[in-house]
């Protein structure tokens, strides 16, 4: 990687900030088309496990983006076995990729927040309030969509996995079951090989 593609990494984890409306794990479509589709700088392996990884970490949702940008430069300088050089930049893409997707939308919540709450009785800004929900779901459900394509080799669709997302959705949706036991249930699956 030259150091224009790094300003590019900065510059696309810059715009992707002002997107990532609830947070960047809304934005993992974009990232995906952008590093892995675009660019090759990940692999879908990797992709994927970077997302997994940090969603099961306890801290900020967010960490799968440092964890992408470490991979990006760990690539970028090698692969992990290539030595400090790689290591360094590693910690570069780390550091790009975690300023780039925290610097705007920190700026602009800490601005907006302030104003919101100042003006919260207005009619516009409870509108954009309730007008945010079905954007936030699109962005979740394209989220889900991208992760579980790269999880999916082979060109039979995995019907028993929408098979069970459906059952898991329906579950939450109609009765009081904890999401735990669901995840519980998820995990067995996948122990089992069924998933």
């Amino acid at each position: 990687m030259h150091w224009h593609d790094w300003l590019a990494l900065f510059g696309q984890y810059l715009l992707l900030s002002l997107l990532s409306i609830s947070g960047a794990i809304t934005t993992v479509p974009d990232m995906h088309r952008y590093l892995v589709d675009q660019h090759g700088w990940l692999t879908d392996a990797q992709f994927s496990s970077s997302v997994a990884i940090a969603q099961a970490a306890p801290g900020p949702n967010v960490l799968f983006v440092a964890l992408m940008g470490w991979n990006v430069g760990l690539n970028a300088g090698g692969g992990i076995g290539a030595g400090p050089q790689a290591w360094g930049l590693g910690l570069m893409g780390l550091a790009i990729t975690m300023v780039g997707i925290m610097l705007p939308s920190t700026t602009l919540t800490y601005v907006a927040t302030r104003w919101g709450h100042r003006n919260r009785t207005r009619r516009e800004v409870r509108a954009f309030k309730q007008g945010m929900a079905p954007v936030v779901v699109g962005l979740l459900i394209a989220t889900g969509w991208v992760l579980a394509g790269g999880n999916h080799g082979g060109a039979v669709p995995a019907w028993h996995l929408w098979l069970l997302t459906g059952i898991s959705a329906f579950i939450v949706w109609r009765t009081r079951l904890h999401l735990l036991w669901l995840l519980g249930a998820g995990a067995l699956l996948g122990a089992l090989g069924f998933v």
